[in-house]
């Protein structure tokens, strides 16, 4: 069983670190009491196989047991689990800055002590973790994609990649548009199959309407356009740190044109090997 122990300073990143590790398929838990380690690693143990990733997160607000963190893990290591120590760090000024904006006080601050105060205290306290730490990463700088690339650079299993969740999702502008919509396509300026009496009780997942609405030079290009936007904008979406994203494709009542435009773009992606699912929210009203 693998455990990794996620500490550092206060305000430099441990919570987005395990929110990180969470997709990474450990098991997190934060604030755990350094006494309950142990403990905890026995019950993970007595499951079986059902946690192999475990990452715990301890820092000085365990004020009577942190001290003992280099012995757990020692304990740790003679339960045959394999224990690694990652620091979160950043610098002063942005720590003071992070906590200015949060309202929050430092835990380690007093009546009369500043901010800095705190923080630079919780760095003394900490040099032996951090000396001890296999692995070290500074905040400071980083945006929530960066801190996101670099520990799937450290903890990624081989082969395993940052991704994007994304829904595709037709509607009808009469109903509203979804309101977690991240981008929206109108596509009401394509020609209508409602006005085609055989189509009208069909919908754009059957063959007959799909074809009409494609058998339309605007449509092929509209589709064309949207397509290499898509393809465009997911690597910077997946750099920036967006896990999910819903596109959206409207007409007027959303039963045709824009459930086979939809279906369209889902099938696109998947053959770009897109994690990709497809939402028709109108197609029954």
């Amino acid at each position: 069983m693998e455990f990794l122990i996620i500490t550092g300073l206060s305000g430099a990143g441990k919570t987005r670190a395990a929110d990180v590790l969470e997709d990474l398929d450990y098991y997190c838990v934060d604030n755990l009491p350094v006494a309950l380690m142990t403990r905890f690693a026995e019950l993970c143990l007595d499951t079986r196989g059902r946690f192999e990733k475990v990452a715990l997160v301890t820092d000085i607000r365990d004020r009577e047991g942190f001290g003992m963190l280099l012995d757990t893990v020692e304990e740790l290591k003679q339960m045959d689990c394999s224990v690694q120590i990652l620091y979160m760090d950043a610098d002063i000024p942005t720590l003071v800055r992070r906590y200015k904006e949060s309202r929050r006080p430092h835990p380690l601050a007093e009546k009369g002590m500043t901010t800095e105060q705190a923080v630079l205290k919780e760095e003394e306290l900490l040099t032996w973790v951090k000396a001890r730490a296999d692995y070290v990463v500074n905040s400071s700088s980083m945006t929530l994609g960066m801190l996101q690339n670099k520990l799937y650079t450290l903890f990624a299993g081989e082969g395993k990649k940052r991704g994007i969740d994304v829904t595709v999702m037709s509607f009808g502008f009469k109903h509203g548009i979804p309101l977690d919509a991240d981008l929206v396509f109108d596509a009401r300026f394509l020609p209508n199959p409602f006005y085609i009496p055989e189509l009208r009780a069909l919908s754009g997942l059957d063959r007959p309407v799909a074809e009409f609405v494609f058998s339309y030079e605007q449509t092929r290009t509209f589709m064309e356009k949207i397509e290499e936007l898509i393809d465009y904008l997911l690597p910077y979406y997946i750099e920036e740190g967006k896990l999910s994203l819903t596109i959206a494709i409207g007409c007027t009542g959303g039963r045709h044109r824009s459930v086979a435009l939809a279906a369209a773009l889902h099938t696109h992606l998947q053959a770009n090997k897109v994690s990709s699912v497809n939402v028709n929210r109108d197609i029954d009203k």
